[in-house]
């Protein structure tokens, strides 16, 4: 770590980082976001950068991963609240708006967020893939949760309507409130 840096700047320093990395990400991209601007913009010598991380990937890794693992909880506090199928419904809705709010967490096709994936080792790009199916595959394992339908096309409904977010551009109506009745009367016809 950084000499120089007391335990609390180290923490304060990283914290700013990766915030100022989720924000830049949002606004400029992958590609258009650069470690000197980070460091610009949070007021550390670029030489500091490296002593927290060893590249521009590994922080917008952390970031990414970060952000799958707090979606995660939010399920997870959703089933602990109401545990029940309305739970699913009401946590897939609350990832929808989080999709909403960090579109570079969903645009996976797009030359920006393929630039980074392609920077990334095949196990990095592994385990973003398994995260996602695996925090999918849990929600649905829960004792009070019975499938109506087999587990594979489950998760491939529900990935489908999150994956609508890509043409809400395209869409007529407010896309929250179209992910949102698809849902409500999806839950039915994938839960008991």
């Amino acid at each position: 770590m950084p000499k120089g840096f007391s335990e609390e700047e180290k923490k304060r320093v990283k914290q700013k980082l990766f915030d100022e990395c989720k924000a830049c990400w949002q606004q400029f991209g992958y590609k258009k976001t650069s470690i000197d601007m980070l460091c610009q913009n949070i007021g550390i010598a670029k030489g500091s950068f490296y002593h927290f991380y060893e590249s521009k990937e590994a922080l917008f890794y952390e970031v990414i991963t970060q952000i799958q693992e707090e979606l995660y909880e939010t399920v997870e506090d959703r089933l602990k609240q109401n545990p029940s199928k309305y739970g699913v419904a009401l946590a897939l809705k609350e990832i929808y708006g989080e999709y909403i709010t960090h579109p570079f967490m969903y645009d996976n096709k797009s030359p920006d967020f393929l630039s980074f994936i392609n920077k990334l080792s095949e196990n990095q790009r592994q385990q973003l893939n398994e995260n996602s199916y695996v925090g999918t595959k849990f929600m649905l394992n829960k004792p009070f949760l019975k499938l109506k339908i087999e587990e594979a096309l489950a998760i491939s409904v529900l990935s489908a309507a999150l994956n609508t977010i890509v043409q809400k551009d395209e869409m007529l109506s407010e896309p929250k409130a179209v992910f949102d009745f698809m849902i409500d009367h999806l839950i039915d016809d994938i839960f008991e």
